[in-house]
């Protein structure tokens, strides 16, 4: 709290702005978000900091509003000092967590053309804000992001997160079909028209507000722009890597079903084409949540009690996902039966990949890589067996006698 009491003695010098006046209402043209959770200690002096900047190198009138997550430190008195003494600067508070709700809350009740938001700890160089809102105010585009992994940014980070964002991208693009390069990178701006129009549409609330909000824009067909971004790794991040990628796998996982209203009939030995590709996302899904899980959990179970622990979530998540994918009738599986079905192919998945671990376990002791590989090749084929064996004996599709089935799901 030290650098926070400082920072807000010295404004204290500064004239109190009129209370009675909501500062989002007045004339502007971009309202920067800053989303903050128990962020005392730093936030006045990162907030300034963009002030500053706005008030010196932005062309454009800018307002920015803290929007504080249910914090249970100071965060919203030194919110509510510098919204009440620095003009430009806004608060709101939130009864509870998530930066897509806090995103949500601010962006549908404001009154500027551009909306964006950025991470307080402006891990993302400032000079790249002109060239991400200045296409949205011309109307060239209709949504901008700041991406990491374009030609021309300069990233400062470990190789661990380097390795997450990049598979998480490959993933989106894999499965369901994104053209932009890097979801999750805090720091974009839409138009507001285009954010009333997208809003209503994105239903998550946590970290994959970003990556819903960015499939939705494509579907739509709005315009979205990749601005090149400098930016460094802030290694007080509070971001929990292991909750956060799950629940971008059930995101994903649900956007990927999330189909527009159409018909499709199939025969029993016939799998449509985008069936198929389906199929292969939720195998690529399947893998990454699988390698990551025994990544996790290796340093405390060991190679082969993550390597279990693994297979057994990756193995329920597959045949959840086959059954739906498959369209299969009810009365075909019986509970009796499933149970049988998940514990045979559980076994045999474990066996190709407790094999794979112990011959590079002999070949390469203790090294991680090339356990990585086995188990790796090892699970691919287990998925390729699991796919086979859920879907001809269990999910069998309807034949063509069959009526047509009218698929409805939400948009």
């Amino acid at each position: 709290m030290g650098g926070a009491v400082a920072t807000m003695q010295g404004m204290t010098a500064l004239a109190p702005r009129e209370t009675d006046v909501d500062p989002r209402q007045g004339p502007m043209d971009v309202e920067i978000v800053v989303p903050v959770y128990n962020e005392a200690p730093q936030l006045a002096a990162r907030v300034m900091a963009l002030r500053s900047f706005l008030d010196e190198s932005f062309p454009f009138r800018a307002l920015v509003t803290i929007v504080d997550n249910a914090s249970t430190d100071d965060t919203m008195q030194v919110a509510r000092s510098l919204a009440d003494t620095v003009p430009g600067v806004a608060a709101m508070h939130l009864d509870r967590k998530g930066r897509g709700y806090a995103l949500r809350s601010a962006w549908s009740t404001s009154s500027a053309p551009v909306v964006a938001y950025m991470d307080v700890d402006l891990s993302t160089s400032l000079p790249g804000l002109l060239p991400l809102v200045a296409p949205l105010l011309s109307g060239h585009r209709d949504l901008a992001i700041g991406s990491r992994l374009a030609p021309g940014a300069h990233v400062v980070r470990g190789p661990k997160r380097e390795l997450i964002s990049r598979a998480y991208n490959l993933l989106l693009k894999v499965t369901l079909r994104g053209h932009f390069s890097d979801a999750q990178c805090g720091f974009k701006a839409l138009r507001r028209d285009a954010a009333e129009q997208l809003l209503p549409l994105v239903e998550d609330d946590e970290w994959f507000f970003d990556t819903e909000l960015l499939v939705t824009a494509e579907r739509l067909g709005l315009r979205i722009g990749e601005v090149p971004v400098d930016w460094v790794d802030d290694p007080d991040s509070r971001v929990n890597i292991m909750s956060t990628a799950l629940d971008d796998l059930r995101g994903v996982r649900r956007l990927l079903f999330r189909r527009t209203k159409g018909l499709r009939r199939a025969g029993s030995n016939e799998v449509a084409a985008d069936q198929l590709l389906r199929f292969a996302g939720v195998g690529v899904i399947s893998t990454l949540g699988y390698l990551f899980l025994f990544v996790a959990w290796r340093p405390i179970l060991g190679a082969l009690g993550a390597n279990a622990v693994a297979m057994a979530i990756a193995t329920l998540f597959n045949t959840a996902v086959h059954r739906e994918l498959s369209h299969g009738r009810d009365g075909l599986v019986r509970r009796g039966r499933m149970i049988f079905v998940v514990l045979s192919l559980y076994a045999i998945s474990l066996a190709l990949t407790t094999g794979a671990l112990l011959i590079a376990g002999l070949a390469w002791p203790g090294a991680l890589v090339p356990e990585l590989i086995a188990i790796t090749v090892a699970n691919a084929l287990a998925a390729i067996f699991r796919f086979s064996v859920l879907r001809a004996w269990v999910f069998r599709p309807r034949s063509l006698t069959d009526p047509v089935r009218i698929l409805e799901v939400s948009p």
